[in-house]
């Protein structure tokens, strides 16, 4: 395994542990975690630094003012010694520090005590880093499920409103439908009033008498309303019905609406384009496609009803 992999397994980063060992010149793991630990609370920097360092002039490289060897470089500024260049380029990079100087003292490597303790340190920032980067990921997560939640309520809604407006047009298309088959029957029953009359006068021509006018013809016809007295009283029919899979759905209706209007509330509500039939329960009736135009106080309905939905002949 190489010393960048070894590095990088201890839990120091990529670019911090290529930096260390370009640091260390590359002499291996041990001086590379040291100048890791010894710089545990400073950024490393990625690139080089072009700003100009002040040293004191030398005679010979390696060799102090005096002859003297050169064992470390000094800030002049905070006093610290570095052992080479690059880590003096590196201190001036973070404190911005200008004024070196060479120095013929060494600078003492970390003790043991003084790299667990540096450990210690880089470990508990990694550890408080891992948790911020976590709680950040939970936050986002909650930010997204909130969205999400949102735009579900937004979608529902919508539906809902889009339902209501169809569904009223439907009731409104539906009262104008019966209108029209109310004035046309009143119609055909007028015609059927005037063609009786006709037969009875020719009739009465025929046998050579004179056609009396009998009440019924002068006295105005009856209501269509007039055919179901009792059902008529009511005006909202509550119905409930049972569907195929299990479900159980409830709704009033107007009792002169047709039963088309409760066929629409299931399809509208259940959800399914499956062809069915309705039915009552007891005693069992089975509406016809002339039914569904109906009123529901005539399909005997109201107040109140079960009706039962099953699929069409074939489906099941």
């Amino acid at each position: 395994m190489s010393d960048l992999n070894t590095l990088i397994d201890m839990g120091f980063t990529k670019e911090r542990a290529e930096r260390a060992l370009e640091v260390t010149n590359n002499r291996g793991v041990e001086a590379a975690m040291e100048f890791l630990l010894s710089h545990a609370d400073e950024e490393i920097p990625s690139g080089n630094n072009s700003e100009t360092l002040v040293l004191k002039p030398t005679p010979e490289e390696g060799q102090s003012a005096d002859g003297l060897v050169v064992r470390s470089f000094k800030c002049n500024e905070c006093n610290r010694l570095f052992k080479n260049e690059v880590e003096m380029q590196f201190h001036a990079s973070k404190s911005g520090h200008s004024d070196f100087s060479e120095s013929t003292e060494e600078k003492k490597p970390l003790t043991e005590e003084e790299k667990k303790e540096q450990l210690a340190k880089l470990e508990e920032k990694l550890k408080q880093k891992r948790l911020e980067r976590e709680n950040r990921e939970k936050q986002d997560e909650l930010d997204r499920e909130k969205v999400r939640i949102k735009s579900g309520k937004d979608l529902a809604e919508a539906r809902r409103k889009m339902e209501e407006v169809e569904m009223q047009k439907i009731v409104e298309q539906r009262k104008r439908e019966k209108q029209e088959e109310k004035l046309a029957r009143e119609r055909v029953k007028a015609q059927i009033e005037s063609d009786k009359a006709a037969r009875r006068a020719k009739l009465a021509a025929d046998m050579g008498q004179t056609p009396t006018v009998e009440a019924s013809t002068s006295a105005p016809a009856p209501s269509t309303t007039q055919t179901a007295t009792k059902s008529a009283n009511y005006t909202h029919a509550k119905i409930q019905v049972r569907v195929w899979d299990g479900s159980v759905l409830t709704e009033t209706f107007e009792a002169k609406e047709s039963l088309a209007a409760i066929r629409l509330f299931i399809q509208l509500k259940h959800g399914d384009t499956i062809p069915f039939n309705i039915m009552t329960s007891f005693p069992r009736r089975v509406f016809t496609d002339e039914d569904y135009d109906k009123p529901l106080y005539l399909l005997g309905l109201v107040p109140s009803a079960v009706l039962i939905v099953t699929k069409a002949p074939g489906l099941l």
